[in-house]
């Protein structure tokens, strides 16, 4: 066994190291620099579309997408900041509301969403009790008090819709029909390209009267985007030569995530720390790049919609003693019992077929189709995670469904 730190003299020898970060919140996620680079277009023609918001007009409704770390909410945020700083100096009546769909307990059902846009207006709506109408109702109410022009941003829409369906698309949109005094403008944010084709029509058309395509990054733009925030962020002479080159190649490699690139740099600085090194070097980043994908690998699993939870769970458990590979069919008996303990109603097993590929396609499995002559064929079913965060993943999973 090993001997227990002194916690006083660790932590005070510790206040005496030369950090080797300056100020690390600029490589976090909420951080939003005065510069965005490489997302010139965007943000001009952002601009032109919120500009009649300050003549007192309602703008169009704005449909946002490009991959996860393309700089979408960034873009959107930065702007919507410098609106309403313009706004209150010329008196101009603009209320935004930001809600992430993603997020559980928010955006769930169509009465939390409405609760929560409610909430967000000055009034608490219970959580639940009332019918939908009514707190659509409420909210129509505190909006309409004033005129006022009200821009709601919907991040990560296609989460919503996934669990919602697209009606409540095509009743926030309708919001309008019903306001005297006040008017809503939509924009709404996707990680994913085609959802917007596979909408209803009359959603569609009212929703995305403007449309922004993010292109992922490339190396090259990823290395700026790195260069600019590390000068900020770390110490002098802390980072090497190659350190940012290498971390915008990892992030280019997946699809030109810039949220990646800056996680790799912040992580690979805190390993570097932790290990006492006075620079952050090429190694670093191999061991930030090995602790983010297990982060990522349970994130993938914990954002999936509850029915690929649970067959993704059955594999777990039907390869939980043994390296070897189980078929489509053996996952399928034991899919079909943890759904009896969730009380979710079993899908068929074509459809559990589906999801198999979906998992396959996300990379948590590896599934080799197999001919089996005449009867047909079957997927062959391997792991394709790390051993070491098994037991995490399954706890969670655990948590989630039982």
């Amino acid at each position: 066994m090993g001997t227990q730190l002194d916690l006083n003299n660790y932590f005070e020898s510790y206040l005496k190291k030369e950090p080797l970060f300056r100020n690390k919140k600029v490589l976090q996620i909420n951080y939003t620099p005065d510069d965005i680079p490489h997302r010139v277009n965007q943000i001009n023609s952002l601009a032109a579309v919120l500009a009649p918001t300050l003549r007192k007009e309602k703008p169009s409704n704005v449909f946002i997408y490009g991959k996860t770390g393309t700089g979408k909410t960034l873009v959107v945020q930065h702007i919507l900041e410098k609106l309403l700083e313009m706004a209150r100096n010329k008196q101009i009546p603009l209320k935004t509301i930001y809600l992430n769909c993603k997020l559980k307990k928010i955006a769930d059902t169509e009465y939390r969403l409405i609760a929560e846009l409610a909430k967000a207006m000055g009034r608490e709506v219970p959580p639940t009790g009332l019918p939908t109408d009514e707190v659509y109702n409420i909210f129509i109410k505190i909006i309409d008090q004033k005129e006022q022009i009200l821009v709601l941003v919907l991040d990560e829409i296609d989460r919503l819709v996934e669990k919602t369906g697209d009606e409540i698309l095509y009743n926030l949109t309708r919001l309008n029909s019903h306001l005297q005094k006040a008017e809503i403008s939509f924009i709404g944010i996707s990680n994913d390209v085609r959802f917007i084709e596979n909408i209803d029509p009359r959603v569609k058309s009212s929703l995305s009267e403007e449309e922004l395509i993010f292109p992922p990054y490339n190396a090259e733009e990823l290395r700026d985007i790195l260069k600019k925030r590390s000068t900020i962020a770390f110490k002098e002479g802390a980072v090497l030569d190659g350190v940012l080159e290498k971390c915008a190649a990892y992030a280019a490699r997946e699809h030109g995530d810039a949220r990646r690139a800056l996680d790799l740099l912040r992580v690979a600085g805190e390993v570097a720390e932790r290990s006492d090194a006075d620079k952050v070097t090429q190694e670093h980043i191999d061991k930030a790049e090995e602790r983010i994908e297990k982060d990522r690998v349970l994130e993938i699993i914990i954002t999936q919609p509850k029915q690929s939870q649970c067959v993704f769970y059955a594999i777990l458990l039907k390869l939980e003693n043994t390296d070897q590979k189980i078929e489509t069919g053996e996952v399928y008996e034991t899919y079909k019992d943890i759904c009896i303990q969730t009380g979710l109603a079993p899908l068929t097993q074509r459809r559990v077929s589906d999801l198999l590929s979906e998992l396959d396609m996300l990379g948590l499995i590896n599934g080799k189709v197999i001919s089996k002559g005449r009867y047909g064929r079957t997927r062959e079913i391997y792991l394709t995670i790390p051993k070491d965060i098994l037991d995490k993943i399954k706890t969670k999973l655990k948590e989630e469904l039982l």
